[in-house]
């Protein structure tokens, strides 16, 4: 039988030969206890040509869970919303009673049908995109990819939808191939249809997907030379994550409102929470914010759950006399954390973009910066002389980043703070939830501060660093500062910019005109 053939078998074939395998595929035999891996090599007179092809289940074999629930809940909740989610919760016994195929489809149904395809031109599935690689990449195994990246061409099988897996296996896993089906659409929308195995593999180009043209057909052979690695349950229990330094490309940027792993329990217990976590948001929002002074803020905050850690590099000293505070950027409440743990009801917030309405919420006062680099820097100038002259204008909190970065990355600060001739107070931010995101970059902005005042007990670490000379110092004291955060909080510097982060997240520079102007 030739290499073609074997492999255009295996590929339609593959859910039911992984189902009875439960492995990845590549020839051998069920392994004795204790190695969790039986291994019988070729030798070369019977390896073919294309032999170097591995050909990976996604679900049961690449990622460590076997259930896919998780997956369709993420999809259901960021694309369709609380009802759909719900519904698909409601759902789940009956999941249960169905077969693999069938309630993959019943999920493809509930989580797709009517979902807009594509939003503001994006080219592709937005939520795939910019929201389903993190949850994705923290299931997969390191054993599992290892074993199959050893070879020259990665084949990735799956039955969940190619919008849904893609992205993530392309661009964060270098997978040469994608085999699952497309989503079926009507004039813009998802019909929660979704193709069959036989028409899949009639879309599909199979020579092309195995990497048979890049070699000019060559590889006809005996497909007996292959094999398939079988995990016993044991080994499947001491699987472990893959690190993020094995990505193709690290990921720094996602998009989303779930903060949690979105299984069955948790997905209920995030349902039991939301008729408590609305009020108890609009609580905190009324008594820090509205009714009592800013003064009170830390100890009511503490009072309502909202944990906060003060850290200081020698005293709070310089903090009370310096007028200019700069930070990474975590979510729209850093400058209030800031002037709270600093004691400085002064101070004023230097922000690019803050919806209306947070802007009349807000303790603090708001500094509304236009992207007009001469512009901004005249007024910031003005705000700190006013200041110095005691004439009422106070300091300035900035966040040279531009925009939020929740992973573990800083991205490039705008040297525009340096300019202003005043000395520099660093400030590492660190902040954690357990149930919602208070940032976005693809929905309502206005909403970002509630999302993060509903989590059960959000955290903050607010770390004051020794002061940096700032006059004139351009590019390198920008430099110099970001490092000095990032090594505090063990973050990685970047060059990325706003800009590159909307085009990953939302298909655009991240910039809104108004009036002519952007904001």
């Amino acid at each position: 039988m030739s290499w073609k053939a074997f492999t255009k078998s295996l590929l339609f074939h593959s859910n039911k030969i992984v189902r009875r395998l439960k492995s990845f595929v590549l020839h051998a035999h069920p392994p004795p206890p204790p190695p969790h891996v039986v291994r019988r090599p070729p030798s070369s007179d019977e390896l073919p040509a294309a032999a170097d092809v591995t050909v990976c289940k996604v679900e049961g074999g690449l990622l460590m869970s076997p259930s896919t629930f998780p997956y369709f809940m993420l999809v259901a909740l960021e694309a369709g919303g609380l009802f759909r989610g719900l519904l698909l919760l409601l759902l789940y016994p009956v999941l249960l009673l169905l077969g693999h195929d069938r309630a993959t489809k019943l999920m493809v149904m509930v989580s797709f049908a009517g979902v807009r395809k594509e939003k503001d031109g994006s080219p592709s599935f937005r939520v795939g995109r910019a929201v389903m690689p993190k949850l994705f990449l923290e299931d997969v195994s390191a054993e599992v990819f290892d074993a199959a990246a050893r070879r020259r061409r990665l084949v990735c099988v799956s039955s969940m939808p190619r919008e849904m897996v893609e992205p993530f296996l392309k661009e964060y896993l270098a997978v040469d191939a994608v085999v699952a089906p497309e989503l079926r659409a009507f004039r813009g929308y998802y019909l929660g249809l979704a193709e069959s195995d036989g028409e899949v593999m009639q879309r599909l180009d199979m020579e092309e997907v195995i990497g048979m043209k890049e070699r000019g057909g060559a590889g006809d052979g005996d497909g007996d030379g292959q094999e398939v690695y079988v995990a016993s349950e044991w080994a499947r229990r001491r699987w472990r994550p893959l690190h993020p330094r094995r990505y193709a490309k690290p990921l720094i940027f996602h998009d989303g409102r779930v903060a949690f792993r979105p299984t069955t329990s948790a997905t209920l217990a995030m349902f039991v929470w939301l008729p408590l976590a609305v009020p108890l948001a609009l609580l905190r929002v009324a008594l820090i914010v509205v009714v009592l002074p800013f003064s009170l803020a830390a100890p009511i905050a503490a009072a309502l759950g909202i944990h906060c850690r003060c850290i200081a590099a020698s005293t709070l000293r310089a903090a009370a006399v310096l007028d200019l505070f700069v930070c990474n950027h975590r979510s729209l409440l850093d400058p209030l954390y800031v002037s709270a743990v600093a004691g400085r009801a002064d101070l004023a917030a230097a922000t690019y973009s803050i919806s209306r309405l947070s802007e009349i919420l807000a303790p603090i006062r708001t500094f509304r910066l236009t992207r007009d680099r001469a512009a901004d820097r005249a007024a910031m100038q003005a705000h700190l002389s006013r200041s110095r002259r005691g004439g009422g204008g106070g300091g300035l909190v900035v966040c040279p980043e531009g925009t939020t970065c929740r992973e573990p990355f800083l991205l490039r600060f705008s040297p525009l703070f340096t300019e202003l001739g005043a000395d520099v107070q660093p400030v590492a931010l660190h902040s954690e939830v357990a149930m919602f995101h208070g940032t976005t970059a693809g929905g309502w902005k206005m909403l970002d501060p509630f999302f993060l005042l509903m989590n059960p007990s959000p955290a903050y670490v607010v770390h004051f660093l020794d002061p940096v000379a700032g006059g004139g110092g351009g590019p390198e004291v920008a430099n110099e500062v970001q490092r000095r955060i990032a090594e505090t909080l063990g973050y990685t510097c970047t060059a990325l910019t706003r800009r590159d982060k909307y085009l990953v997240l939302a298909g655009n520079d991240g910039v809104v005109a108004n009036n002519n102007k952007s904001n």
